[in-house]
């Protein structure tokens, strides 16, 4: 009992994850459609961007990188404000999980030297958020985007036209709440001269691309797993011990949770009522409970108003902390962090996102 309370304390929202999983499971046995419920190219890429990162950092780019922001920025203000616009840009182009993964870490190691907890959480929580928004201002910013364009059909400008004013609002929200953060100075770590390996930078930084090609499905997902595998064959073994399983257990656990709950009939029944002519606010509200990407996957098949539901998904990704995936990603990268404050970091989490929340359902409200 000792051991299951401390791996709960230590893996609450897988804990939460799985016991949900399991609970199902007695709704709806297990057979052979639960092979189908696993996003098996989620899973793929995630491990394989993790492994990449780990590299990276172990290479020490995410060092030089440190340095040079450092030295661009010169104050916690300032440095908040860049990396939550990296955030935002970057996940446009390659995911919100994947500029989070690559960018939460690096914001960890720079506020380490800097020592401002309060700062740094209110700093991951502001990158999780831009993350997000970008994200919804490209069919290829997160899952549900992708598979929304391509089930109904969208133009590119039909997407722009749809998503840019909530995101141009969310963007300037974001960017104004980086004004809570203090002036306070910041200076680069003081460097010990050494270049990154050249070899080892090298074969990373080609997992990486390798990772980014596989989003835009320019190879196919197992040329990840291949690529992570004889990296760090070739370069660091390590890199595998570094993975956050624990973070790839949460997704399993959701994906058997959500793919059961859609199989049970008076689930179906109930939303084929109360969908028609609502779908921006049930895809909202339906995506706090089991995120936006399963409830868009769902809700699919009971809307053939593509736009509204692409709109409730993706406000929808703010609010809790399990509305979207990627701000699960953010979570536990955080609070294996030394000296973490899971409670601090939960309640200014809730607090932002829920104001997001409710400006972005206000903003289309009244536009629509």
């Amino acid at each position: 009992m000792n051991k299951v309370l401390r791996f709960i304390k230590a893996q609450p929202v897988l804990a939460a994850a799985f016991l949900l999983a399991v609970a199902t499971v007695f709704i709806v046995p297990p057979d052979k459609e639960y092979l189908g419920y696993c996003n098996r190219t989620v899973l793929i890429e995630l491990f394989a961007l993790m492994a990449a990162v780990a590299g990276l950092r172990s290479a020490g780019i995410f060092d030089a990188a440190t340095r040079a922001i450092l030295r661009r920025t010169g104050n916690v203000r300032r440095l908040g404000a860049v990396l939550t616009l990296i955030c935002f840009f970057s996940a446009m182009l390659v995911t919100n999980d994947v500029a989070l993964i690559t960018f939460v870490p690096l914001t960890l190691l720079i506020y380490k030297g800097i020592g401002d907890k309060r700062c740094l959480i209110l700093t991951v929580v502001l990158e999780t958020a831009a993350a997000n928004l970008g994200s919804m201002m490209t069919p290829i910013g997160n899952p549900q985007n992708l598979f929304l364009y391509d089930k109904y059909g969208l133009t590119a400008m039909t997407f722009v036209r749809t998503m840019l004013p909530v995101g141009a609002v969310g963007l300037a929200a974001v960017m104004g709440l980086t004004l809570l953060l203090p002036k306070k100075k910041c200076e680069a770590p003081d460097s010990k001269g050494e270049k990154p390996p050249v070899i080892k930078t090298a074969v990373f930084t080609g997992l990486f691309l390798l990772c980014i090609a596989a989003v835009f499905r320019l190879v196919p997902d197992w040329s990840c797993l291949v690529g992570a595998v004889i990296a760090a064959a070739v370069c660091d073994r390590k890199v595998f011990a570094k993975v956050d399983y624990a973070l790839l257990a949460t997704f399993v656990c959701f994906f058997i949770f959500v793919g059961n709950i859609a199989r049970i009939e008076a689930v179906s029944s109930f939303f084929s009522r109360i969908l028609d002519g609502r779908e921006l606010i049930v895809s909202a509200a339906l995506s706090q409970f089991i995120s936006n990407v399963p409830a868009a996957v769902m809700l699919a098949e009971f809307t053939d108003n593509g736009t509204q539901l692409l709109l409730g998904v993706d406000i929808g990704g703010f609010g809790t902390i399990i509305a979207s995936l990627a701000s699960l990603i953010s979570f536990q990268l955080y609070r294996r962090d030394e000296g973490a404050e899971t409670g601090r970091y939960f309640l200014v989490f809730t607090v932002i996102n829920f104001a997001l929340l409710g400006l972005l359902l206000a903003v289309q409200f009244m536009i629509s």
